[in-house]
């Protein structure tokens, strides 16, 4: 009898603690779910507070140092603008002084885990370098620059080739040379002091790693002689620090398109 009364007490304390694990667990993933879409509206909300001040492209002004002037008063380190045509991405380009300033900063300066679109802390921060390199996070739903990923489907890449950078005192048409998958100790793409007095070799690099590549862009690209290169870089899932990099050519905005065509 005392036998079967311990057997039913230490089924009845695994029940219990059973139970509780799965309370806890089932709070947990409860509380990470609400954290997670936390995190995402909190970017979603910055987004939508920044495109209302997104700067006009205004071709036959001289510059957009106006269209600034209301983004530079929330933060003077917004050096830009970049949008990718058919994408999420459509946001406002910070410069720290570290490439940690931004990682987990949203525009306004406040804690933010989605962080902001930032240029490298090397790179000049009026894009005369030749080669610049923006970061984002990955985001769900394709924030920030979650919705790089989407060049990594060759019909995508192939269909959406275009977008643009606008500066203070000049627009870029972008025009996409490849999509790449790198590891996050790439020095091709992650050094830019190194990238910057030898531009064509990053383009013959792009031709032989990269998983898609728009070849008459490439050579056009190899045959310019004043060539700048702005490459977007997130993380990406494929293996351990992997990241995907869309490499596209800055050519000076016109109406028309890339180089006037």
């Amino acid at each position: 009898m005392a036998a079967r009364l311990l057997l039913r007490l230490c089924n009845a304390i695994v029940n219990l603690i059973l139970i509780v694990s799965l309370t806890v667990s089932g709070a947990y993933a409860a509380y990470a779910l609400w954290d997670n879409n936390q995190v995402l509206t909190a970017a979603e909300d910055v987004q939508a507070d920044m495109i209302k001040l997104k700067p006009e492209i205004e071709p036959e002004a001289e510059d957009n140092s106006a269209s600034f002037a209301e983004l530079q008063a929330l933060n003077p380190d917004v050096v830009g603008w970049v949008s990718m045509d058919n994408t999420r991405v459509d946001f406002p380009v910070l410069q720290g002084a570290s490439n940690l300033t931004y990682i987990n900063t949203d525009v306004y300066g406040n804690f933010a885990l989605a962080g902001s679109i930032f240029l490298d802390s090397r790179n000049h921060r009026d894009f005369t370098d030749s080669y610049s390199l923006l970061y984002g996070h990955h985001m769900a739903n394709g924030n920030m620059f979650g919705d790089l990923d989407l060049y990594k489907d060759e019909a995508f890449f192939r269909a959406n080739r275009t977008g643009t950078l606008i500066l203070p005192d000049k627009t870029y048409n972008l025009e996409i040379i490849s999509c790449m998958l790198v590891g996050a100790s790439d020095n091709y793409i992650f050094e830019p002091d190194s990238t910057r007095y030898n531009i064509k070799s990053l383009l013959q690099y792009a031709e032989t790693k990269s998983l898609w590549v728009n070849q008459d862009v490439l050579n056009r690209a190899s045959k310019t002689e004043d060539l700048q290169v702005l490459a977007l870089s997130t993380c990406s899932s494929e293996f351990t620090d992997a990241r995907t990099i869309v490499l596209t050519v800055m050519d000076p905005y016109t109406a028309s398109g890339i180089g006037g065509e």
